[in-house]
């Protein structure tokens, strides 16, 4: 019988200062090896510093972290061989033809994938001999995903992955972190985007303030904050004129059932929705003469369970 795999990522109490700022709180995470873990927050909200913690570019004021198993600042040499990093600017000369770094990472490493295979999935072919400074803002944040993957790593480290690339690029993008994670590669990726982390995610971490506020699966996120009792995390959505009684509404649906104005004349009825909810729903617009507009019964999403956890957007 094989013994338990360590976790790929262990943070405890982290804490992190900029003179009297304090960008991390005591955030504590902990990442399953073999999993694609997003860290969603606010802008300011920590995951950067986090992130760099675990890479070793910042010294931890507080707390502990460990690396598949190992201290990133005290173990940076035994360590930097076994993960791939991805920042949001900077590591990469200016003047630097985009294949001719691909190909200069790639001898650092004993076994690393194909440069002109991984060149063609992520469309930098065709700006192979131009200069980094040179490439536009979505060539540049696809070379340097190539950079932080071409060395097979165990472990890579994602900071907004896709941001600034048109649709096609981040599909490409997507499919090659999805062949990363079937290939056993630890994935923590920051992101701004819900549908990104809904598609790739096992495990979903929201940050704010500094701290994990919550962490577990896409589907347990949007079923474990103001669902019913059976968990199914459905609702109801609809338009209707501004200030309708939300708890006239709420006691003419169901027990258990909560109405919200999230928007100004946009409502959401949470809890455990049924076709009879449904139904109590039209019947009380009905007995008021209000028409409900754009009426749809559908499952919270992970932009939902953040503007309940945070009260704010994610951007």
């Amino acid at each position: 019988m094989h013994a338990a795999q360590s976790p790929a990522v262990e943070i405890s109490g982290l804490v992190k200062r900029y003179g009297a700022k304090t960008a991390v709180q005591g955030l504590d995470l902990t990442v399953e090896a073999g999993s694609l873990t997003a860290v969603l927050g606010p802008n300011g909200a920590g995951k950067t510093s986090t992130l760099e913690c675990c890479e070793g570019y910042r010294i931890p004021d507080g707390g502990t972290v460990r690396v598949l198993g190992l201290d990133p600042v005290a173990d940076a040499a035994a360590l930097r061989p076994r993960i791939g990093v991805m920042l949001q600017s900077g590591g990469i000369y200016q003047a630097v033809r985009a294949k001719e770094m691909l190909r200069h990472v790639a001898s650092l490493y004993a076994n690393p994938l194909d440069v002109d295979a991984l060149a063609d999935r992520l469309g930098l072919d065709s700006c192979g001999r131009t200069p980094f400074r040179r490439l536009s803002g979505g060539q540049q944040q696809r070379l340097s995903l190539a950079l932080a993957v071409v060395g097979r790593p165990e472990l890579v480290f994602l900071d907004e992955p896709t941001a600034g690339l048109d649709v096609q690029a981040r599909h490409a993008t997507w499919e090659l972190i999805e062949q990363l994670r079937t290939d056993g590669v630890t994935i923590v990726l920051t992101t701004h985007l819900l549908d990104e982390a809904e598609r790739l995610a096992d495990m979903v971490a929201i940050v704010d303030a500094g701290r994990v506020i919550a962490c577990d699966t896409p589907q347990q996120l949007a079923n474990s904050t103001r669902s019913g009792a059976d968990g199914t995390g459905d609702q109801i959505r609809f338009e209707a004129p501004l200030g309708l009684d939300l708890t006239a509404l709420s006691i003419a649906v169901a027990p258990g059932c909560t109405a919200l104005e999230y928007a100004p004349g946009a409502y959401r009825i949470e809890g455990h929705v049924t076709p009879d909810t449904l139904a109590a729903a039209t019947a009380w617009c009905a007995s008021l003469g209000i028409m409900p507009r754009n009426l749809a019964v559908e499952q919270r999403s992970l932009e939902d369970v953040f503007l309940d956890l945070t009260g704010r957007g994610l951007r």
